[in-house]
């Protein structure tokens, strides 16, 4: 197991290991003040799977279960878990814990966040997408115009990411989970970028010491730029690389249809050619493509452009009415840039013929 510090607010450890569940009784007994109570939000598939090992590690007073995925992320299973927090007769010295992957995290976070003004909780995640969201302290809820549109900034008091839970994820929940390693590698760090397309030929077989190590390298790269810019006023905007047509994607999808992974990999694809035409990228793109679509994900939506386009436009990083995308001068060289419309356009057609190629 190894421990990595977080710098954002108050800066708090990620535990990050097999059996690192194991350190959570202690985690919480060193939190200041004491915990008062604790009431766990978990994903209904984890505690299925994993309720003996997580009734063995957590010492917490209620439970509240919820539905997996993206389907937490509602107005609706929001109201829920702020019932449960009020039942369980939460107090400000209490403590939420997350347990699941990206979404519970998130409601979890805006749960914590929002109850009694702000209370404490710790992340659990339990997919390999979760080492990206369960990080940096962003929590929100899904409005059907728009994905994370209502939220805040709320850091975790600590992130312990045991990876036994790991080992019963579907291979595509693996699939999803690393298109975030390979954005953060894409906007980062080229070496990183090499040994992963060297290393990772099939999802379905990860070398699980390499996968920690990619999972560390992802939640050192995303700690260093939370730590610079918190609250996203500049440079952690790069972290959103691949998101903003991602994003429209599986709004349109219906938030479920496709898997965020999913999304975001179509939108890093689409994010990089439009980097070759604004930004001069120079980066063999049939070749990641041919990578990325020979461990099995695809690239390219049925969407219309108009309806993608309308979703674009309610992006959170837009400002002044201008679109706003997050592209490559080179790997590891990640800029902001304004982009006409018309050039959006473009470039979903591009998108949707080199799709048609594969």
């Amino acid at each position: 197991m190894e421990q990595l510090m977080i710098n954002a607010g108050n800066a708090y450890p990620v535990l990050i290991g097999k059996g690192a569940l194991s350190e959570s009784n202690r985690v919480i007994k060193e939190l200041q003040p004491a915990v008062s109570s604790i009431l766990i939000l978990i994903d209904e598939q984890v505690y299925e799977l994993h309720k003996e090992y997580i009734d063995l590690h957590i010492p917490y007073n209620a439970l509240y279960i919820l539905p997996s995925g993206e389907k937490a992320k509602s107005f609706a299973i929001y109201e829920k878990a702020m019932g449960a927090a009020l039942e369980a007769g939460l107090d400000r010295h209490s403590l939420i814990v997350a347990c699941g992957g990206g979404a519970t995290g998130d409601l979890a976070g805006f749960t914590a966040a929002t109850y009694m003004r702000g209370i404490r909780y710790i992340q659990i995640p339990t997919t390999i997408l979760a080492h990206d969201s369960a990080v940096g302290g962003k929590t929100a809820i899904n409005h059907p115009l728009g994905k994370n549109m209502t939220g805040c900034f709320h850091q975790p008091s600590a992130v312990i990411y045991d990876s036994l839970f790991l080992d019963t994820l579907p291979l595509r929940e693996v699939r999803s989970g690393f298109a975030e390693v390979i954005k953060h590698a894409l906007i980062a760090d080229q070496e990183f970028l090499s040994e992963i397309m060297n290393e990772v030929t099939d999802l379905n077989n990860l070398d699980g010491s390499f996968l920690q190590y990619a999972l560390k390298k992802g939640i050192q790269i995303k700690g260093n730029i939370v730590s610079q810019d918190e609250r996203e006023q500049n440079i952690r905007a790069y972290l959103n690389f691949g998101h903003t047509y991602g994003h429209a994607v599986e709004a349109w999808s219906g938030f479920g249809d496709k898997l965020h992974g999913e999304s975001v990999m179509i939108g890093m694809i689409y994010a990089l050619l439009l980097s070759e035409k604004k930004s001069g990228l120079d980066l063999d793109i049939d070749q990641f493509i041919q990578w990325v679509t020979s461990i099995g994900y695809e690239i390219q939506t049925e969407a219309p452009f108009e309806e993608l386009l309308n979703l674009i436009k309610k992006d959170k990083k837009n400002l002044n009415s201008r679109i706003r995308f997050v592209l490559l001068k080179a790997v590891g060289e990640p800029v902001l840039e304004n982009i006409d419309p018309s050039e959006l356009e473009d470039i979903h057609f591009l998108l949707k013929q080199k799709g048609e190629i594969q």
